[in-house]
């Protein structure tokens, strides 16, 4: 369903809501995707993990990304250029920023009515999570940030294997050329101790292609990436239950980056998966809710009022 919020009109799914009258309010889960993904990306066995265990789990396509508004009169903005600046430390003006995103994500909260929740974000959804639990922390009842980065400067960079299939282009135009390369992607980037068969991840990637083609999103939200250079400094001001799960064979963000992100974030949790790169097969989604699970249950018993 398309609903507005921050401003802007968002596609939303909103799964296993319970009615309304009740002793007490129903957990919620906000899941927020990652760059260029859209809310499908979710596995489906995850979320109906989290149905069954009696949460309300809500999803949403990123702006410029999905079904959610896009942006083109914001331009094409010149990626090579940002990330040369990135590297020098100079000052990066993205389209919008990651805390815009935050903004939207809070927006899907409002316009639910819902008061608080359980923020889990995958790559550039966990550097948005991480953003939402600075930007409102009461609303926010634990942080989970999976396969992400503090956007600290130093860390290490994705493998060289992968950053050339990022910067390759298509091999022909139309869709099957576009299905083609990001189905070469995601195999450069999966997990080698959980490899996904190539039909169901050719599946996937067509199923999303279908839904919502929109490649010219993905260097805006690059940019605001790039952009965003002071969110490692203000973790420590991140004050909610915080579990990071990070792939011990990432090639596109690597471990180290989870690392650096627990030991900002007080109090932390750092788990690091063998044989998980950057993706969510069946293998690492059943050990993502066995540590998800608990966290999120350890975290309704302290569950504090909004203010």
């Amino acid at each position: 369903m398309k609903i507005r919020a921050n401003g802007i009109d968002i596609e939303v799914e909103d799964s296993g809501a319970a009615p309304a009258a009740q002793d007490r309010p129903q957990p919620v889960v906000l899941l927020i995707m990652g760059l260029g993904m859209q809310l499908i990306a979710w596995p489906p066995e995850m979320v109906q993990a989290l149905v069954d265990a009696g949460y309300r789990v809500v999803r949403f396509d990123n702006r410029d990304a999905g079904l959610s508004q896009r942006f083109d009169a914001l331009g094409a903005p010149k990626l090579l250029w940002a990330g040369l600046k990135f590297r020098l430390g100079w000052r990066i003006t993205p389209p919008y920023s990651v805390q815009d995103m935050a903004a939207d994500a809070l927006g899907v909260l409002d316009a639910l009515r819902i008061d608080q929740a359980h923020i889990v974000g995958v790559s550039m959804g966990g550097m948005i999570a991480q953003r939402l639990a600075l930007l409102a922390p009461r609303r926010v009842l634990s942080l989970t940030s999976i396969m992400s980065s503090s956007g600290a400067r130093g860390l290490p960079e994705a493998q060289a294997r992968v950053t050339r299939v990022l910067l390759s282009r298509p091999a022909g135009k139309g869709m099957g050329a576009a299905i083609d390369h990001s189905v070469k992607l995601f195999q450069a980037i999966g997990s080698p101790g959980f490899p996904m068969n190539d039909a169901d991840l050719r599946e996937r990637v067509s199923a999303a292609a279908r839904r919502g083609f929109y490649p010219q999103g993905i260097p805006r939200q690059m940019v605001a990436i790039l952009a965003d250079g002071n969110r490692a400094a203000a973790l420590v001001r991140v004050a909610v239950p915080t579990l990071v799960v990070h792939g011990k064979d990432d090639p596109l963000v690597p471990f180290a980056c989870g690392e650096d992100t627990a030991r900002r974030i007080p109090g932390a949790r750092l788990v690091g998966v063998e044989g998980m790169g950057h993706d969510l097969p069946p293998g690492v989604v059943q050990r993502l809710l066995a540590l998800l699970m608990p966290h999120l249950d350890a975290a309704n018993s302290r569950q504090v009022t909004p203010a």
